[in-house]
């Protein structure tokens, strides 16, 4: 399976597996952008893609700035349809209480490509039972059942 790849500028870096078992591909800013604390900014990749048929890509964040600098993807994981040919970019969020500085081809976010199955929708007047049936937010509790 192919992903084609078309870089907008030289500045550009082609997205790469650091590893030859990672599920993410490294996606890299073209851009010096200052996040100032609490605020988000769209960063720039200059690439344009091509995925392969019934794909999408999804961006993710990089867990090491997330830990070390508090800086994520504000709509995670963000999505990239099959049919898109814009111009990749990341909306990073500084969640930390001092300015985070993007450079140059610093690493910034990782995209994993991930199969699409459409469904057929079909409107109905009741749903299966289940033993979770209506539970939701905080209905399993915060501790193991041991």
């Amino acid at each position: 399976m192919k992903l084609k790849i078309k870089r907008l500028t030289e500045l550009a870096i082609t997205p790469k597996y650091e590893h030859s078992n990672d599920s993410g591909l490294d996606l890299f800013s073209i851009e010096e952008v200052e996040i100032i604390a609490g605020d988000s900014r769209l960063i720039r990749t200059g690439l344009s893609i091509e995925l392969p048929e019934s794909t999408e890509a999804q961006i993710r964040p990089r867990s090491g700035l997330a830990l070390k600098n508090q800086i994520t993807v504000l709509n995670t994981p963000g999505t990239i349809d099959e049919g898109y040919r814009g111009e990749i970019g990341v909306i990073l969020i500084n969640h930390s209480k001092s300015p985070f500085k993007v450079t140059k081809g610093m690493k910034i976010a990782q995209m994993v490509i991930t199969p699409v199955i459409h469904v057929e929708v079909e409107e109905v007047d009741n749903l299966s039972q289940t033993s979770r049936g209506t539970g939701g937010f905080g209905s399993t509790g915060i501790t193991a059942n041991v």
